[in-house]
């Protein structure tokens, strides 16, 4: 494999679940983390890129996690660009375990962005030469195949969008969105069961004092769930479908 950047952690106790284990927003938080650290060694920090008003926005991705690291485990993240329009990159994550073993992989559909006028632009030729890429890819798996919004749920859950839910980009951030599709889904499977995988896709931006609600509905296959994520006026912010899988004691 050529044209990949490594990233290490160790975890800390503020990033674990009631478990002792990663949660599924803090393994999102690090690819995010590591993906920003890659802009930076190319000196394209995220930063620097809102100077001239313009990022990056995540369009669609999965994560799988054959297990989520624990308290003080040192794990490293590895990402890399597969492919590269001209305007949107594919970004591929696989994260290793002290041993090197694979742990976890995820791949995300990422947009260039002007931020001021809220629309695709061409990715700077420095940025594509620099990055480069490598055709691997960390997940077979389509993540532009539309996944259908649901019109009725078996649970379901309102938020805010409050202030610190809005990222430099000004929209709300996915991380956002994926807690609050953890948090329409029952109990018994968050007591009982781990997120073994997420795909999701973004759809349209809420906005800053926008009501959310968040919708789950069963699956035909033990679980697994679709999920829609919607506005008070209605419109479809967000879809995904997650896999969950029984913990064992």
């Amino acid at each position: 494999m050529e044209n990949y950047f490594d990233k290490e952690f160790e975890l800390r106790f503020f990033e674990m679940n009631k478990f002792g284990e990663a949660s599924s927003t803090t393994m999102l938080t690090l690819f995010e983390e590591t993906a920003a650290d890659h802009c930076y060694s190319i000196n394209h920090s995220l930063y620097q890129l809102e100077e001239q008003n313009i990022g990056w926005v995540l369009l669609s991705g999965i994560m799988k996690m054959e297990r989520y690291p624990r308290y003080k485990e040192k794990i490293r993240i590895r990402t890399w660009l597969s492919s590269y329009s001209a305007i949107k990159g594919i970004r591929e994550n696989i994260i290793y375990d002290e041993q090197g073993i694979v742990i976890g992989r995820a791949k995300g559909l990422w947009v260039f962005f002007d931020i001021q006028r809220r629309r695709p632009i061409q990715i700077l030729d420095d940025i594509r030469e620099k990055w480069s890429f490598c055709a691997d890819e960390s997940i077979e798996h389509n993540i532009t195949k539309k996944i259908v919004a649901i019109d009725s749920a078996d649970y379901n859950e309102k938020f805010k969008v409050n202030r610190f839910d809005v990222d430099s980009n000004k929209h709300v951030n996915n991380i956002r969105y994926l807690q609050w599709v953890t948090e329409s889904i029952s109990d018994d499977i968050l007591d009982n069961y781990f997120l073994y995988s997420i795909d999701g896709r973004f759809i349209a931006e809420a906005q800053f004092g926008d009501t959310i609600r968040s919708f789950t509905k069963k699956d035909i296959l033990d679980g697994t769930f679709i999920h829609t994520i919607k506005t008070q006026d209605d419109k479809v912010c967000a879809t995904a479908k997650t896999v969950w899988k029984k913990r064992v004691k």
